[in-house]
């Protein structure tokens, strides 16, 4: 079973249905209309001489042609293989020179960065969107207007061939690019539907870039799966994209913590009216308490909170409404289709109630490996098994709870110590707004932590405040030797926090 059908279907069952706002240029899209884009994508690159296998990538901003690739690529068995434009020219060649795409798509915004990379393309055939200058550049809205935009005609598929290639953030060296295989991004799907339980009539806003998992799957392909509506921003603006959930009336909203905060800064915020949103999921990392417990008192309504990995999708967990308060701080239970597994990282042996272990996951939704490295597949799945690298601990009512990266842990006088358990107790000061605990060598303990915090806008707060906070939320081996205070923080494109920026310059 493959997943090139999607939007085919999708389109034949509701054609006239709207699907997709695209807020830069106002522009709304039904079901039908969308489908003919990806067919006409899909005709013009077998035209050009993309097929079954080949990598086409784009460097751009969001916008209706990341779709078009998306679903249009699946058609003829191409892999889409989207470059992150947060990265510089030099961490892009590496990526380039590893996919090796046919085609590269390039916004206005990015030639100059495209420029640099031309070298390591290899001859790729290079396509202009949104009028982008390029010498020697293809314009993509003149070449796929001349193209046919009936169905074309499918190569041999299966549920194992590449969908699409996304490169993970490379914290730990240089990225890997896994390998999402069709049976992933259906099984995506319906996990997502099934278990967050999405309507017909649910819209939801997607604000975060395209290059990315939860861009694409958190809620845009579950949704045009069941035939809800996107909102699709270019960007990220504040208080108009807080403004686009309310007059789009926006029902089910992912953010990350930063997003949250800066919603909960604008003066917008007071006067929303949230009334149809059935809920909000926080990714990324976890959502200060005081934040949330600000927004509710203020707004009302249900926060969960969800995790995921680009490997396993960035819906792998899911929680009713009531579970959501009674449980907080959980990421709920497994999701329907899919098994989960906590097992000690150095023996493999399965550990019991509420003691930490390294979270496995198993299920279709599993990618298929990285791309031409053999090694790190090998490293990451075990006879169907991924290993995440996260430990959590699971209660005695079978809900899990992510205690942060199992390298990204402290070994202070022979005790663990994970960082994101430390960095929660400290995001509940009213007046932090992010904190990040970093391992700094030590003669006597081989490592104590210091932690680097930023507070919120007008906020003061002293070290010694801030470590007599810890005092009876964690054992004393658990709280920081040093508090550091910053102005800013390096994050990631989904709203983490880069430790390896902040190991450099503090360490």
């Amino acid at each position: 079973m493959h997943a090139a059908d999607l939007l085919t279907t999708r389109a034949r069952l509701t054609p006239d249905r709207e699907a997709l706002l695209y807020t830069h240029t106002g522009e709304r899209f039904t079901y039908a209309q969308l489908n003919a884009r990806a067919n006409r994508a899909a005709n013009w690159l077998r035209a050009l001489g993309v097929n079954k296998g080949d990598r086409v990538s784009i460097l751009a901003h969001n916008s209706v042609i990341y779709l078009d690739l998306f679903y249009g690529l699946a058609k003829i068995g191409a892999v889409f293989a989207p470059l992150n434009w947060r990265l510089t020219a030099r961490e892009l060649a590496y990526i380039v020179s590893d996919c090796e795409p046919q085609v590269v798509l390039c916004g206005p915004e990015f030639v100059a960065t495209l420029n640099a990379l031309r070298e390591g393309l290899r001859g790729a055939q290079l396509v202009s969107v949104e009028g982008a200058a390029m010498d020697g550049a293809r314009a993509y809205e003149d070449e796929t207007a001349r193209a046919s935009d009936v169905e074309p005609e499918r190569p041999q598929l299966d549920a194992d061939d590449p969908y699409c290639i996304l490169y993970t953030s490379g914290t730990t060296g240089r990225p890997k690019g896994a390998v999402l295989p069709h049976r992933q991004i259906l099984w995506n799907c319906i996990n997502t539907v099934v278990s967050w339980g999405l309507r017909e009539d649910d819209v939801s806003p997607v604000l975060t870039p395209l290059f990315h998992a939860g861009g694409l799957f958190a809620f845009l392909t579950p949704l045009f799966y069941i035939g809800g509506r996107i909102v699709l921003a270019r960007t990220f603006d504040a208080e108009q994209s807080l403004r686009l959930i309310v007059e789009e009336k926006c029902t089910v909203v992912l953010g990350v913590p930063t997003l949250f905060q800066l919603w909960h800064n604008t003066a917008y915020f007071r006067e929303a009216d949230f009334s149809r949103v059935r809920f909000w999921i926080n990714g990324g990392a976890s959502i200060p308490v005081p934040l949330m417990q600000s927004w509710v008192a203020a707004k009302g309504g249900v926060f969960r909170q969800g995790y995921g990995l680009t490997e396993v999708g960035p819906n792998c967990f899911s929680m009713t409404d009531e579970e959501s308060v009674r449980k907080r701080g959980s990421v709920g239970k497994p999701i329907f289709h899919s098994q989960m597994r906590l097992v000690n990282p150095e023996t493999g042996a399965a550990v019991g109630v509420n003691e930490p272990g390294e979270l496995l996951i198993w299920g279709p939704h599993v990618c298929a490996g990285y791309w031409r490295n053999p090694q790190a597949t090998a490293e990451s799945i075990t006879d169907g098994w991924f290993h995440t690298g996260d430990m959590a601990r699971r209660d005695e009512d079978g809900f899990f709870y992510i205690l942060g990266r199992f390298k990204d842990m402290i070994k202070s006088g022979g005790e663990n110590v994970y960082a994101a358990e430390v960095e929660m107790i400290f995001r509940d000061h009213p007046a932090v707004q992010d904190a990040a605990l970093i391992g700094a060598p030590d003669e006597k303990w081989g490592e104590v932590g210091w932690m680097i915090v930023l507070l919120k806008p007008g906020q003061t707060v002293t070290e010694d405040e801030l470590l007599k906070f810890c005092e009876g939320k964690l054992a004393r081996y658990k709280i920081p030797k040093r508090v550091i205070f910053t102005n800013t923080f390096p994050y990631s494109p989904y709203g983490k926090i880069e430790k390896a920026k902040l190991r450099e310059k503090y360490l």
